[in-house]
C-alpha cells in the first residue's frame, strides 16, 4: 500500500498522503468491481458531488463518472432498501416517490410509485435496468430525470495530490439515445464515456435524459442505461439480461477456484461466504492466470506483497490461486536498473497503475518496485505452493526467476553485506517505508524517534530465512544439492544473527527494526509476531513473544494491534501506530499455530469474528481502530479503510487453517490436522473439495468440548487423514 500518514510538510508527497475529508463507508456504502472497473454508490445508487472521494465508476484508475443522480419530478425519490448481492454482481435500490405537491395541494400521494434499479459491472461498462411500477388505483404521469457527468479525475489526484495542468475535456449528445465524454491527457491518451440509453429518452443533452412516464394502475415500464468506459472489452450481448447471465457465469468461476468452506454457526457461515464471495470480486483475470487485485477503492491494482500474503492465505485451499500470482509476478519481475521506480535485477513488483499520473510520471506507480518484502515473499510462496501440489512444471519455469530474488537478496537487499536486508529510498517520489508498514512514521525508536534508514525490519529478516530454507528445498528437488546447501547455511547463519541482534530482553521480542547505525527499535510491534509465521524464532523465544502479543498492550480485545499501546507513538486510530489488520493478525495466528500456542489462536480468531459481525455485510475491511474492546461496544471503524481489501477478506480462511493445524502433504498424500481446535463460536465446520494432487475430500469438522473430531465424508483418490497431537 501508499501509506497514508501525514507527511511532515505539504509539499512532502513521497508519503501519498490520502485525504478523508469523510468516511467511505458512510458516504459510498455499495462497491462493485469487475476486472479493472469498480464502482462506489451511496445507497440511493447514486453518485453526487463525489470531491475527494472515491464515488463514481472507475477504469483503470481514472474516475469515468463522476455525477449520476435519479430524480422524479425533480425530487429525490424515498429510499426503501439496497444492498448488494450475496455474490458480490448486482446491486439492486428499491425506491419510491415522496409526497409531491403542486400549488400548494399533493398532486402525487408517497409511495404509490415503485422504482427498481439493478445495475452491475461487465466487460468495462456499468449496466442498469430500471422499473417504474404504479401500484396506485388510478393512473400517473411523471418524469424519471438522470443527470451524469464524467471528470475523468486521476485516483491519485482523489486522494488529494494537486496537478497544475490536466488535458482537455468535452462532453456532447450524439442522438439515437447516446452521449458522450470525451478526455484527451497529457499522456495524449483518449479517454472516452459513453452513455446509452434504450429506449431513447424522451429529451437528451450532454449532462441529462429526462424519460416522461404515464402508466395506468398495475402498470409497470422499464429502460436500460450503459456506461462504457472507451479502452474496455466492449464485446458483451446487447441486452442487460444477457450480459447479467455472463457477468454472473464470471463470478461464479472466480469463486470455484478452489474447495470450500461452511459451518453449521449462521453468522460463521456468513462471514466466510462474504469473505469468499469478496476474493472472487477481487480476483482479476491475467495473461498468466489469475490475480487477487489488492482492494477498492485505492488499490484495485496488482500489488506484489498483498497478492503474495492473500496467495499464501488461501494455499491450502486454492493453489490454483497461488499460481496465478507467482507467474504474474514473474513476468513482471525487474530486469534492469531504473532508480526512478526503485528497481534492480530479481525484484519483484511492488504495484503496478495504468492511470494517466502514472503513465506520465507524476507519481512512480507505473511499474514500481519500492517493496522490501515482495521478493523474498515470492520465494517463499513458490516453496509452500511445491509443498502443496507437488507441480514440479511450474517451479522448473520459476526457476530462473526464482534464483534471480535470491541474487536481488544478496546483492541490493543487502547493501551494506551485514547479512541483513534492509531498503532505502532511491526514488525521490517512492515510498520512504517499504515494508508493509509504509506510513512515513511507522518506524520508530522506544523515544519516539523515527529511524533513518537503510532500515532493516524485523519481519522481512524472518521471510528471507524461510524463502531461503524453500529454496534450498526446490533446489534438492532440481538435482542441485551444492546449491541446496548454500542456502540452508546462508538461512542457519541468518536465524543466529537474527537472533543476536534483534531479540530485545526486556521486551520479551523481537525489536521492530535496526535502524541505518544498526541499532534497534526496541518498540513492542506486530512485526515480531509475523516472524512466528517463517518459523525463526526458537521455541523459548516464541513463547515469550507469544505472552507479549496476547499481553492487554498488544492485543486490544479484537484482534492484535500493529503498536503497543505503551509505546510512543501509538495512536488507535493511525494507519500503522495502533490500529489492527486482519491480515496481520491473521498470519500472526498462522505463527502462533507452528509453535502450538492454539490458545492464542483461538483467542485471535474469536475476536475477528465478533468484530466482523458487527461490520456490514459481515466484510472485514483493510483495517479497524485499535481501541480496547469494551462490554456492548463495536469496534471502531477506520474512515477510508479499503473494503473489500483482498488480504484482510481472506484471514478467516487462514485463521481456521491455524486452529485446525492443517497441512496438505502433496508428497505424502496426506492431510495433516496437528492438535485441531475449533473456535468456540465454531461447532462444526464442511471442507468441500480439498484437493491433494489429483485427489479430493468432502470433511466434516465438529467440537466436542476441548477436541475435534474429523471424518471423511467423500473421497475421491488416494489420500489420507492424519491428525498429530
Amino acid at each position: 500500500m501508499e501509506a497514508r500518514n501525514l507527511p511532515d510538510s505539504p509539499d512532502d508527497i513521497s508519503s501519498f498522503y490520502i485525504q478523508a475529508t469523510e468516511s467511505i463507508q458512510e458516504r459510498w456504502p455499495r462497491t462493485l468491481k469487475q476486472g479493472d472497473t469498480f464502482a462506489l454508490f451511496d445507497a440511493f445508487g447514486d453518485v453526487i458531488d463525489p470531491g475527494l472521494t472515491p464515488g463514481g465508476l472507475f477504469y483503470r484508475d481514472t474516475r469515468h463518472l463522476s455525477q449520476l443522480q435519479l430524480l422524479l419530478n425533480g425530487h429525490r425519490p424515498l429510499l426503501l432498501s439496497s444492498g448488494v448481492g450475496s455474490d458480490n454482481v448486482l446491486l439492486s435500490v428499491d425506491l419510491s416517490n415522496p409526497d409531491i405537491y403542486q400549488g400548494g395541494k399533493i398532486v402525487l400521494p408517497r409511495e404509490v410509485l415503485h422504482l427498481r434499479r439493478s445495475r452491475f459491472l461487465w466487460g468495462g461498462s456499468c449496466r442498469e435496468h430500471v422499473v417504474a411500477h404504479n401500484f396506485d388505483t388510478r393512473p400517473h404521469s411523471f418524469w424519471i430525470s438522470l443527470n451524469f457527468a464524467a471528470d475523468f479525475a486521476d485516483l491519485f489526484e482523489i486522494r488529494g495530490m494537486k496537478r497544475p495542468r490536466r488535458g482537455t475535456m468535452s462532453a456532447a449528445a450524439l442522438g439515437k439515445g447516446r452521449t458522450m465524454f470525451r478526455y484527451v491527457g497529457l499522456d495524449h491518451v483518449g479517454r472516452r464515456t459513453e452513455l446509452c440509453f434504450d429506449p431513447p429518452p424522451r429529451q437528451l443533452t450532454r449532462n441529462q435524459a429526462v424519460y416522461a412516464l404515464t402508466l395506468a394502475p398495475g402498470e409497470k415500464t422499464a429502460f436500460d442505461i450503459s456506461i462504457l468506459c472507451a479502452g474496455a472489452v466492449l464485446a458483451f450481448p446487447r441486452s442487460f439480461a444477457q450480459s447479467y447471465r455472463a457477468a454472473r457465469r464470471s463470478s461464479a468461476r472466480a469463486a470455484s477456484l478452489g474447495g470450500s468452506v461452511t459451518s453449521g454457526n449462521e453468522f460463521a457461515n456468513r462471514m466466510l461466504q462474504r469473505a469468499g464471495a469478496d476474493l472472487a470480486m477481487l480476483v482479476t483475470d491475467t495473461p498468466q492466470g489469475p490475480y487477487p487485485y489488492a482492494g477498492t477503492p485505492w488499490f484495485s491494482t496488482p500489488f506484489g506483497r498483498d497478492g503474495i500474503i492473500t496467495a499464501l492465505q488461501m494455499l491450502w485451499l486454492d493453489p490454483e490461486l497461488a499460481r496465478g500470482v507467482l507467474c504474474y509476478l514473474a513476468a513482471s519481475q525487474a530486469i534492469r536498473l531504473d532508480p526512478r521506480a526503485d528497481a534492480q535485477p530479481g525484484k519483484i513488483l511492488h504495484e503496478t497503475r495504468a492511470c494517466e499520473m502514472a503513465v506520465l510520471g507524476e507519481v512512480p506507480f507505473g511499474r514500481y518496485y519500492g517493496s522490501i518484502d515482495s521478493t523474498p515473499l515470492f520465494v517463499l510462496l513458490a516453496a509452500r505452493y511445491f509443498e502443496r501440489t507437488g507441480d514440479e512444471k511450474t517451479i522448473r519455469a520459476l526457476w530462473p526467476h526464482i534464483e534471480a530474488a535470491l541474487a536481488w537478496i544478496d546483492t541490493y537487499g543487502d547493501r551494506d553485506g551485514d547479512g541483513f536486508v534492509e531498503y532505502y529510498r532511491e526514488s525521490e517520489n517512492g515510498l520512504t517505508n517499504q515494508g508493509w508498514k509504509d506510513s512515513s512514521d511507522s518506524v520508530m525508536h522506544a523515544n519516539g524517534d523515527l529511524a533513518v534508514g537503510p532500515i532493516a525490519l524485523c519481519e522481512v529478516q524472518a521471510y528471507v530465512f524461510a524463502a531461503r530454507r524453500g529454496a534450498a528445498m526446490l533446489a534438492r528437488m532440481l538435482g542441485q544439492d551444492e546449491r541446496a546447501e548454500a542456502l540452508s547455511a546462508a538461512a542457519e547463519t541468518l536465524r543466529r544473527k537474527f537472533e543476536a541482534h534483534f531479540w530485545c530482553e526486556e521486551l520479551g521480542m523481537y525489536a521492530l527494526a535496526l535502524d541505518g547505525e544498526k541499532q534497534p527499535c526496541r518498540v513492542k510491534s506486530s512485526n515480531a509476531g509475523q516472524a512466528l509465521f517463517c518459523g525463526i524464532a526458537s521455541p523459548k523465544r516464541a513463547e515469550r513473544l507469544a505472552e507479549g502479543l496476547m499481553s492487554r498492550e498488544m492485543f486490544c480485545g479484537w484482534g492484535v494491534r500493529t503498536l503497543a499501546s505503551d509505546a510512543p507513538r501509538f495512536n488507535p486510530m493511525s494507519y500503522h501506530n495502533g490500529s489492527v489488520w486482519p491480515h496481520d493478525n491473521a498470519l500472526i495466528a498462522l505463527g502462533l499455530a507452528q509453535y502450538g500456542h492454539k490458545r492464542a489462536v483461538s483467542a485471535i480468531f474469536e475476536g475477528l469474528f465478533d468484530a466482523a459481525n458487527h461490520m456490514a455485510m459481515m466484510r472485514i475491511p483493510e483495517l479497524f481502530c485499535g481501541f480496547r474492546r469494551r462490554p456492548g461496544t463495536a469496534p471502531t471503524l477506520y474512515p477510508v479503510a479499503c473494503a473489500p481489501q483482498a488480504w484482510a477478506s481472506v484471514a478467516p480462511f487462514a485463521l481456521l487453517k491455524a486452529s485446525l493445524g492443517l497441512k496438505v502433504e502433496y508428497g505424502r498424500e496426506e492431510i495433516v490436522f496437528h492438535n485441531p481446535q475449533l473456535p468456540a463460536f465454531m461447532e462444526d465446520v464442511r471442507i468441500n473439495g480439498l484437493t491433494v494432487g489429483d485427489a479430493s475430500v468432502n470433511l466434516r469438522l465438529g467440537r466436542r468440548g476441548t477436541y475435534t473430531e474429523i471424518a471423511m465424508a467423500e473421497r475421491r483418490g488416494n489420500v489420507a487423514i492424519r491428525i498429530t497431537q
